[in-house]
């Protein structure tokens, strides 16, 4: 019979067994909660057919109810520490393929020569702004990704307007979604925030239409280190023009120059990256 990591005394046991202390520089919180591991499961909506990328498989909690719900899982896993007990609980299970390796070193595109893979995972803070962008910047990219991340994460991602820097980023190229609540309370160790678990719909093409996003983004970095500051000022220290011409373009732009960069929507953050990108890093 397989272990079942998210039953809190087989977990216990299962590490003990391993001699694996969890460390905390390594964002290892593992879910407690199976009926919620399922329910995470079921969010990334697999068929049968679809291939998926797990990041940071741990002990394999989340990787065997995603193997019983698609064609094949490529698990990767930092901590060759826990790679004995990945093995066991995913004894059996012949559509998983485990692989120790740093996920912003691996290599993606040989694993999913044609993208379209589906990336799920419980993601550390200090990986997510990184990773988005190994996962995201360059074609072929996943089909969909539906990660558990700091709940503050999701609704930057998800905000209605470009409240900052990663929410024009992942908008950009995907349609992200709340779907649940994660309370720190499922996991051991029970982390000092809560989480929730975020559904990113990649879109077929990038929705702000550029040559160069990562000028774009740059474009958009430079503006949000002045966050506070009225658009004027800031488009204006960025490009080297007065703050009162800028102000002008501004308004011949339809946008009021008064305005901070978190209020502004992608559309707009399009429209202004065009009008001034000649005159950026000048």
């Amino acid at each position: 019979m397989n272990v079942d990591p998210a039953d809190a005394r087989q977990l216990e046991s299962l590490l003990r067994r391993h001699r694996i202390e969890l460390q905390h520089r390594l964002g290892q919180n593992f879910l407690l909660d199976a009926a919620l591991r399922d329910s995470i499961a079921d969010a990334a909506e697999l068929d049968a057919g679809d291939e998926v990328l797990e990041v940071g498989a741990g002990v394999g909690t989340l990787t065997i109810a995603l193997a019983a719900r698609c064609k094949r899982v490529v698990a990767v896993e930092l901590d060759r520490r826990l790679l004995p007990a990945l093995h066991e609980v995913l004894e059996g299970r012949d559509n998983v393929q485990v692989v120790q390796a740093d996920i912003l070193r691996f290599d993606i595109v040989a694993a999913f020569p044609d993208g379209g893979e589906v990336v799920a995972g419980n993601i550390p803070y200090n990986l997510t702004g990184e990773l988005m962008r190994r996962l995201l910047d360059r074609p072929p990219r996943p089909k969909k990704l539906s990660l558990v991340v700091q709940k503050q994460v999701a609704e930057r991602w998800t905000a209605a307007t470009g409240a900052s820097l990663a929410t024009v980023a992942v908008q950009m190229f995907a349609e992200p979604r709340i779907l649940m609540s994660v309370p720190a309370e499922s996991f051991t160790p029970v982390p000092k925030v809560d989480s929730a678990l975020v559904v990113l719909y990649v879109r077929p093409d990038p929705a702000v239409k550029v040559d160069d996003p990562d000028r774009f983004l740059r474009f958009v970095e430079a503006v949000f280190q002045f966050r506070r500051k009225q658009l004027a000022g800031t488009i204006g220290r960025i490009t080297g023009m007065s703050g009162s011409e800028s102000a002008r373009a501004l308004i011949g732009l339809g946008i009021d120059p008064t305005r901070r960069p978190q209020t502004l929507g992608l559309g707009e953050w399009e429209t202004i990256f065009r009008a001034f990108n000649s005159r950026f890093d000048r």
